[in-house]
């Protein structure tokens, strides 16, 4: 089905978005799995396979829309060895890529190209829900009981040392 230029333009930048996020959530889980920080670890490496998730229903839209994929285009990654510093990059992250999604659902409507917008819900849904919400979370939790008590909780028992 040939699909509108503007749509696919759009699925395209916001491809850029996830895979910048995937690229930037790989860099940091291997971060936290160097520094043995194996719970964090675990969390971030989730999160970098959701993102690639993400990643996938844009391609199958666009390819659906008969568009091309680019996946050569990202933005550029922050990344960090300092951990509130990862946790509040990974959340400026998330929070541009919300931002990109509400405006693609506004085009979408604008275009009237619903099933575009229903395919990109469960997205915008799992980026609030999950991922902002989390991120928000652990930055609240290393203000409430400190960065090392918090650090302390990252770790997997018997890792230490």
């Amino acid at each position: 089905m040939k699909g509108n230029t503007k749509i696919i333009d759009a699925l395209n930048t916001m491809l850029a978005y996830e895979m910048t996020a995937s690229d930037q959530y790989f860099v940091h889980a291997h971060v936290y799995q160097d520094m043995g920080l194996l719970y964090l670890y675990d969390r971030i490496y989730h999160e970098h396979q959701e993102e690639l998730t993400h990643a996938k229903v844009l391609i199958e839209r666009i390819l659906f829309l008969e568009g091309t994929p680019d996946l050569g285009q990202r933005l550029p990654a922050n990344t960090s060895r300092d951990v509130p510093q990862m946790l509040q990059h990974d959340l400026d992250t998330e929070m541009a890529v919300i931002r990109q999604l509400r405006e693609i659902v506004v085009l979408c409507e604008q275009e009237q190209d619903f099933v575009t917008r229903d395919r990109l819900m469960p997205l915008l849904l799992d980026t609030e829900q999950d991922h902002i919400h989390w991120l928000e979370q652990q930055l609240r939790l290393i203000g409430m009981v400190g960065l090392q008590n918090y650090l302390q909780s990252q770790m997997k028992p018997g890792t230490a040392g």
